[in-house]
């Protein structure tokens, strides 16, 4: 199969469209549970209004938060699949470029030293990405993950040592769930990394916080790490908004690598109520929507 970068670039655009438009069925199902379980009464109305802001945004075919994110795009690719990788490249940054320009959107991306807005949502190494090669021989995914910043700014990573133990991990995790309190628009999806190497480590948090709700770590020592620490963030009382309540997360999510015998570094990337994804599978027979 050939990937055609005409085809590319459109659905790039549609896809950062989609993501800020529409939000994953899993999501929406994740807040109803906690709406259903939530005991705190103004933790209740938070949830209620979260709600009725969802089906405001696909009823009037408008964004979900304002916050457009850092755009993100993981590509995974089959092996008889031709492709030129730069022009690839090139193709998903126009469709981020257009998507921005003509929808119009308002572009969160700007120079980190002068501050200087292009208002493409691009600009040097934006939008971020990752390319990587799946089993599925005849196949193209792309998911777009916009990357608001109330998320984003709570990153945390400890190069911790193996002393620290289990414990440790966790202790860190909880740690950071309590420093980020409300900024980060909770009820959040706390991603992990354990191991690797530092870089590794935070990619992975990242990749676990945007994981669809009721996927499970591949690793059953990261698995049960997952349901230990889901149970723990949601008795710290932070709730909605960190406003007060139960519902503080819809999960943990967790992602391992093997790392090096004197280290075990330990990353937490959180992702926000509007937990917004979007995603695109090329097949020889056309193109795919989802999530």
């Amino acid at each position: 199969m050939r990937l055609h970068m005409n085809e590319v670039e459109e659905v790039c655009k549609e896809l950062y469209i989609r993501a800020l438009k529409i939000l994953p069925d899993d999501i929406k199902a994740g807040i109803d549970r906690l709406d259903q379980v939530e005991t705190d009464k103004r933790a209740q109305v938070v949830l209620k209004t979260m709600i009725t802001n969802i089906a405001v945004a696909e009823r009037e075919n408008n964004l979900l938060c304002q916050d457009t994110g850092l755009p993100i795009y993981s590509v995974k690719i089959g092996s008889k699949v031709q492709f030129d990788g730069m022009a690839l490249k090139a193709a998903i940054r126009k469709g981020c470029e257009r998507a921005t320009q003509e929808y119009p959107l308002r572009s969160s991306v700007v120079h980190p030293l002068t501050r200087k807005n292009n208002h493409t949502s691009c600009g040097i190494e934006m939008p971020a990405i990752h390319i990587d090669f799946c089993d599925d021989n005849e196949s193209v995914e792309i998911e777009m993950v916009p990357k608001g910043s109330g998320s984003e700014n709570n990153s945390f990573l400890k190069m911790a040592i193996p002393a620290d133990g289990i414990n440790g991990v966790k202790a860190f995790v909880i740690e950071s769930v309590v420093a980020a309190g409300g900024k980060t628009c909770p009820p959040t999806i706390v991603g992990v990394g354990v191991g690797g190497t530092s870089d590794q480590c935070v990619a992975m948090a990242k990749r676990a916080a945007t994981r669809p709700l009721g996927s499970v770590c591949n690793d059953g020592e990261g698995a049960k790490l997952e349901e230990e620490l889901s149970a723990a963030v949601n008795k710290l009382g932070i709730g909605p908004q960190g406003l007060g309540g139960d519902a503080t997360a819809f999960a943990v999510h967790v992602e391992l690598a093997h790392t090096h015998i004197t280290m075990n570094p330990v990353a937490v990337n959180m992702q926000c109520h509007s937990a917004r994804r979007a995603r695109a599978t090329f097949t020889p027979t056309g193109v795919t929507y989802g999530f």
